[in-house]
């Protein structure tokens, strides 16, 4: 399953090129229209993922707060607080989730995090353990770049992240009877390399929407550099005629990289 976040322009279009619908949990404080289109996405019976919105605001959503909006939306999955690649305090905030909020509506996703290879296997040993219903991978630790030493750090990340997936994999830690997902993106073209893990059930990026905001369009083998502006920048943009020509030129190719 794949999302691209996307401008609330284009909310209504992606009900159609979106396979689910992925939302930031700190947009329902500030943003009405936001936050009663997820609401009619899951009253339409949608599949809805609540992000803790750790990679736009740091730091998790606090913890009291997020529970209660997912009471309140009742989504279909969503990622419990986690700490950017600490592996000790992601372990530590989700046992304190589990304990006081297990019996909250939808799905746990649980979020690897961790400085080097040994701290995200312990991370995910954990999570694997305490019984997230879904694994979380990111794409952009600092682990892909000490391992895959590049001049374009972009390329490190996806070959990074491909790298530790096969070394999880061949090492017998990836839990294949569990689904995982894939956080973000560098380049597109990485999606490529996962065609057969299907232990890999969805991932999101707004890649090829912020791109194709920017007037870059992939090329048949993707993108050799990243634009980083984070869609949230972009939520309230107005989509002319080419944007739109250009976004729906990158999510198709996006497709394609992901299915063949």
């Amino acid at each position: 399953m794949i999302s691209h976040e996307c401008p609330k322009a284009l909310f209504q279009g992606s009900l159609d090129f979106n396979d689910y619908d992925y939302a930031l949990v700190h947009l329902f404080d500030e943003d009405p229209e936001y936050l009663a289109f997820y609401k009619e996405c899951v009253t339409q019976g949608r599949h809805v993922l609540l992000d803790n919105s750790i990679f736009e605001l740091g730091t998790a959503y606090d913890n009291d707060s997020f529970a209660k909006w997912v009471e309140e939306l009742k989504p279909t999955e969503y990622i419990i607080p986690d700490a950017l690649e600490d592996s000790s305090k992601t372990i530590q905030q989700a046992k304190e989730w589990m304990k006081k909020y297990s019996d909250l509506p939808g799905k746990k996703i649980g979020v690897v995090q961790g400085r080097n290879y040994f701290d995200i296997v312990d991370c995910y040993k954990y999570l694997d353990g305490i019984g997230v219903d879904k694994i979380a991978i990111s794409f952009d630790y600092t682990h892909y770049e000490d391992a895959i030493r590049h001049t374009n750090k972009y390329m490190s990340w996806m070959l990074g992240r491909a790298t530790l997936l096969s070394r999880l994999l061949d090492d017998g830690i990836i839990n294949t009877d569990k689904p995982h997902h894939l956080l973000g993106c560098g380049l597109p073209q990485e999606f490529a390399l996962y065609r057969d893990y299907d232990w890999i059930e969805s991932l999101d990026t707004s890649n090829p929407i912020v791109h194709g905001l920017l007037g870059i369009k992939y090329e048949h083998s993707g993108l050799q550099t990243k634009q980083s502006i984070k869609l949230i920048e972009l939520l309230d943009s107005e989509i002319s005629r080419q944007q739109l020509y250009d976004i729906t030129h990158n999510i198709t190719h996006f497709r394609n990289y992901v299915n063949g």
